[in-house]
């Protein structure tokens, strides 16, 4: 291939939205990503979810079904918000929304008639690597909006909380910072054209100065117990709401 085709086909490359297309496991991490897609297969229909919770390592690392080899904070503040609950946690490290589109085309909603679906992805989309290159926030809502269809498809009666990505980084300069500054504005109005109930505890992480103190998110982006519960007692208002 001589170098003008070369280029022209990283070009392409670089205008095809990746974050729409279903991908497998495409970074490595502390789990095994196969064996826990297999462990949601096997016990989702005994569990019933009331409730899916559909992520990455934030959503994962938190608690609940599949049980977790890790988790972040004491577990208080899962238990707060769904003790008494059906959980299923769909939550996968290192996930995009490529690959939370593989999973649900792969049967981890078939068969469900949850409640509630809350959606909290994109964080991973910020990222490039060998294996996948960052997302606009424009590439990454059409991800979401992929997932909100797949959601609809195989629950049609669920509600759905999309959740505003998380700030991540110390400082509100950092350029990754803004990014997720734009995609929640689209997630936003996402949310307000499909009718999707929006959640957005950012502010509330963040300190006075605008920085992520590392007391709510310890490696300024995975959730300390602290943290855990500030989205706990949001989503708590949320889950509730046809109670009062």
């Amino acid at each position: 291939m001589n170098k003008t085709a070369e280029g022209n086909k990283l070009m392409k490359a670089d205008t095809v939205n990746t974050a729409v297309i279903p991908a497998t496991k495409l970074e490595d991490d502390s789990y095994d990503w196969w064996e826990r897609h297999d462990q949601v297969l096997q016990i989702k229909s005994e569990i019933n979810p009331e409730i899916v919770l559909i992520g990455d390592s934030i959503t994962h690392f938190w608690g609940g079904l599949p049980v977790s080899t890790s988790q972040h904070g004491s577990g208080q503040a899962w238990e707060s918000v769904f003790g008494g609950r059906r959980v299923l946690n769909l939550g996968f490290g290192w996930d995009r929304t490529q690959n939370v589109l593989w999973r649900l085309d792969h049967g981890q909603l078939e068969g469900l008639s949850p409640e509630w679906v809350v959606i909290n992805i994109g964080t991973n989309n910020t990222s490039g690597t060998d294996n996948a290159r960052a997302s606009s926030a424009e590439e990454a809502r059409d991800g979401v909006r992929a997932i909100v269809e797949r959601v609809r498809t195989h629950a049609p009666s669920a509600r759905i909380v999309l959740m505003a990505v998380f700030p991540r980084e110390e400082s509100p300069e950092d350029s990754r910072r803004k990014l997720i500054g734009r995609m929640n504005e689209l997630y936003a109005a996402l949310a307000s054209e499909l009718g999707l109930t929006f959640l957005d505890i950012g502010p509330s992480m963040l300190a006075e100065d605008g920085t992520l103190p590392r007391e709510i998110a310890f490696d300024t982006c995975h959730l300390t117990e602290k943290g855990y519960q500030l989205w706990a007692d949001a989503l708590r208002e949320v889950l509730n709401q046809d109670s009062k």
